[in-house]
């Protein structure tokens, strides 16, 4: 993120551009753009404002549910008001998109490490939107023993927070993984026989390839 920060001014920038690059057709309201990002509001109408001088995004008109946080409770309310919308005939979006992933998301020790709170992970495999192939499905394979689902979103949540898309993850236990590969289950098949990387193994998958 310090890299891109340096490139694009600053952080809530970065944020707001992988937004609206990885949600191509949908329009955000300034306040929806703060609770996603998890930026302060100023921050996110000054960085809009910017954008939408640079012809990346454009106003438009927005009534939808949005999802907010009332202290432990998330609701959804139904706001209308002046939005902001990718604008697809800027040319250079397909360059902005690699540049925003790969420069921030390498699959690399570092993001298993995120997980390391969430039980004893024995297997972590990184594919999709990590090694930028966008018609993966299944971005990340988490198996381990007493894994903590609630702490595996919370960390899948923040990561969403910082790539502006939502990450499509399967989390297992060893048991039952083991249970699916011995069926050949189609996702975990879908997920050991097309592009990934393993950043961890301990249950020797790639040597029984």
């Amino acid at each position: 993120m310090e890299t891109l920060t340096a490139l694009f001014g600053s952080q809530t920038k970065v944020k707001l551009l992988r937004q609206f690059l990885f949600n191509t057709t949908t329009p955000f309201l300034p306040k929806e753009l703060a609770y996603r990002t998890k930026c302060a509001p100023t921050a996110v109408r000054k960085e809009l404002n910017i954008l939408a001088k640079a012809g990346i995004i454009k106003r438009k008109q927005v009534l939808k549910s949005v999802e907010d946080r009332q202290g432990d409770k998330i609701v959804f309310k139904k706001l209308r008001g002046d939005g902001y919308i990718l604008d697809e005939k800027f040319p250079y979006l397909e360059s902005l998109k690699n540049l925003l992933t790969v420069a921030s998301l390498n699959a690399d020790e570092s993001l298993a490490k995120r997980f390391t709170n969430a039980g004893r992970i024995k297997l972590f495999i990184a594919a999709g939107v990590f090694i930028q192939n966008w018609d993966s499905r299944v971005d990340l394979l988490i198996v381990g023993e007493e894994l903590n689902l609630a702490k595996i979103e919370a960390v899948i949540k923040s990561i969403e927070a910082e790539i502006g898309k939502e990450i499509a993850y399967s989390a297992f236990e060893v048991q039952d993984f083991e249970y699916r590969l011995g069926i050949h289950d189609r996702l975990v098949r879908d997920i050991l026989d097309y592009p990934h990387i393993t950043l961890l193994d301990r249950l020797g998958i790639e040597a029984q390839k």
